[in-house]
């Protein structure tokens, strides 16, 4: 099925408009063939973990809640007053999910292990 830019922008109008602008974009950086190999990785990556400021977003429901976040881990010295700041401009412009899917309860037990 072939289709024109033009079919593609009536058809899909948002879809277009997406693919034409510089936002939303996701880089990636490396690609795995091998499934199992990967998860595997991925999981042992969790065993010393320490969860970011992101980390703590992602599980945010709300701006508000993110916000509270960021305080605290500013007040606390974990993060800086500037890394704070862009974290508070994106969640503002962008949204809590901006910075990636909400990780939900059990999130390291479930995706940690095999």
């Amino acid at each position: 099925m072939g289709l024109d830019k033009e079919a593609i922008k009536r058809m899909f109008p948002n879809l277009a408009r997406e693919l034409q602008t510089e936002e939303d974009k996701v880089t990636i950086n490396s690609v795995r063939t091998d499934t199992f190999g990967g998860e595997k990785a991925v999981s042992e990556d969790f065993a010393h973990y320490n969860p970011d400021a992101i980390d703590f977003i992602r599980r945010c429901d709300t701006e508000k809640q993110a916000e509270e976040i960021v305080a605290y881990m500013e007040k606390r010295g974990e993060i800086d007053k500037l890394y704070a700041a862009r974290l508070k401009r994106q969640f503002k412009e962008k949204g809590v999910r901006s910075f990636g899917l909400k990780k939900e309860d059990d999130y390291y037990l479930r995706h940690g292990e095999f």
